[in-house]
């Protein structure tokens, strides 16, 4: 029944023509990601803090817009949207393949890209968060947030080691033809879905002060204020992950690009073995956050610290896991514990802070690398979120109201026992169990993070039923 279970939301004829969509589409994403990172490197001999800028201006526009974006969503039909952003994806990635295969490309070239790609992602990002519920009901959409973070990281296994493989023989520039071309495996399924069978939400009428509204909102959650202090913390260096892979294996241990292909690839393999652990839960769980983004740091340094290639390839299989552990389970307690009315600007205020440290972060990871080298890079970001997490356990569980002896297996299994507090009555059940993602913060988005729609099964437009995420 659990293997049944894990991938339950298929069951529903839209989001399982979604899914095959992303499924043939995502390995072109990280085919691309693969060929943007190298072609840098290539024009710029090497340098790290070209790398940096690159992903910076990437994900500028997500830290200038990001909010206007997810107000901008909620008013708009999201099918027709994504139709569009994905278009205007894909015609991207064709341009600066063309130029590449003609040899013409110069590093400008791909910051101008980088920033284009990053301006159509403020729209596709929170669009794409804001479909998914529309397609599956809430007992199925943490399920579905599981899976697309799932084929989002099969995509990251398989693009990679396509992508080196293919550069070392054929060169960058082929590789994002390819991938501008693979944007329409998720056109075609986006046009074959049955607009009778969403539930969509209701559009949100233009209005002034919807910003400031949403802000309000999460400055009074408490519990959200401190899930986004620990993303953007683990996030400065995380985000940045690929590009310190890249600089390890090109200017440490001076491989080439099968070699990074492959390194990327196994550090995917461990991701969607952490995302396909995810679609098994049954709900998000606080110390799961907790306990995987600890776990991603401490694998974070070991990695830092590897003296050869192999057993630096083999640490990123557990790292991955972690990042996808931790990303899945906050993703999944955000979008379950919110104001429906409010759940698309919260959700872009997670992106905004989840996936637009990027560009603070980025230019940081190269300037450590540059002067301390990559792995020490790798060290420090590690250990800074070590210390984040630590020093934010505790608020967390003050505000969940879980001391230390309630962690114990025992204390935990007497509470699932006892009734349940009289405020949780009456509230929805919670759903089974990803910007990302995620979480791998490429121009497609985070791993197909979703943020759930409508009120179906909610208790209305005041604070959500908190029982949609365990206290611990």
């Amino acid at each position: 029944m659990r293997r049944i279970a894990m991938f339950r939301s298929l069951a529903v004829r839209n989001y399982r023509l979604y899914a095959l969509g992303q499924l043939l589409s995502n390995p072109g994403t990280w085919m691309q990601r693969i060929a943007q990172d190298w072609l840098v490197l290539q024009l710029s001999g090497g340098s790290g803090i070209a790398l940096g800028m690159t992903t910076a201006l990437q994900f500028l526009p997500l830290l200038l817009f990001g909010l206007w974006g997810g107000a901008l969503v909620d008013r708009l039909d999201k099918r027709r949207l994504l139709i569009c952003t994905q278009s205007l994806m894909g015609a991207l990635a064709v341009a600066l393949g063309v130029l590449a295969t003609a040899g013409a490309a110069e590093v400008w070239h791909v910051y101008v890209f980088a920033f284009a790609l990053g301006l159509v992602t403020v729209l596709d990002n929170p669009g794409r968060q804001a479909f998914v519920p529309e397609m599956v009901d809430r007992e199925h959409l943490s399920n579905a947030i599981a899976l697309n973070s799932a084929s989002f990281q099969l995509g990251r296994v398989t693009g990679p080691a396509v992508a080196g493989l293919l550069i070392a023989v054929i060169g960058s520039g082929p590789v994002f033809l390819i991938n501008g071309a693979s944007f329409g495996f998720t056109i075609i399924a986006l046009a074959m879905i049955r607009t009778a069978e969403l539930t969509t939400t209701e559009p949100v009428p233009r209005g002034k002060g919807q910003i400031r509204e949403g802000l309000r909102y999460i400055g009074g959650r408490r519990d959200l204020v401190l899930l986004l202090i620990l993303a953007a913390a683990t996030q400065f260096f995380g985000a940045n992950g690929q590009n310190q892979i890249a600089l390890v294996v090109n200017n440490v241990f001076e491989a080439g690009a099968a070699a990074f292909g492959v390194a990327a690839a196994f550090l995917a393999v461990g991701a969607l073995i952490g995302a396909l652990l995810a679609a098994r839960r049954d709900r998000p769980r606080v110390r799961l956050v907790l306990i995987g983004s600890m776990a991603f740091g401490l694998l974070q340094v070991a990695a830092g610290l590897m003296p050869g290639y192999v057993a630096f390839v083999v640490v990123l299989v557990p790292m991955g896991m972690a990042f996808l552990t931790y990303v899945t389970t906050l993703n999944a307690t955000f979008q379950l514990s919110v104001d429906p009315q409010m759940r698309g600007r919260v959700m872009s205020m997670f992106l905004l802070v989840f996936m637009g440290v990027a560009p603070i972060g980025a230019p940081v990871v190269g300037l450590l690398a540059d002067a301390f080298g990559p792995q020490a890079s790798l060290v420090i970001g590690g250990t800074v979120t070590v210390l984040v997490v630590a020093a934010l356990t505790g608020p967390l569980f003050r505000v969940h109201g879980v001391g230390v002896r309630d962690l114990l297996p025992g204390r935990r299994r007497t509470a699932a026992a006892a009734p349940a507090p009289a405020e949780d009555a009456g509230a929805a059940p919670a759903p089974a169990e990803d910007a990302g993602a995620g979480p791998a913060p490429d121009g497609r988005g985070a791993d197909g993070a979703t943020a759930a729609g409508p009120a179906r099964g909610t208790d209305g437009p005041g604070r959500p039923p908190e029982d949609a995420v365990t206290r611990t």
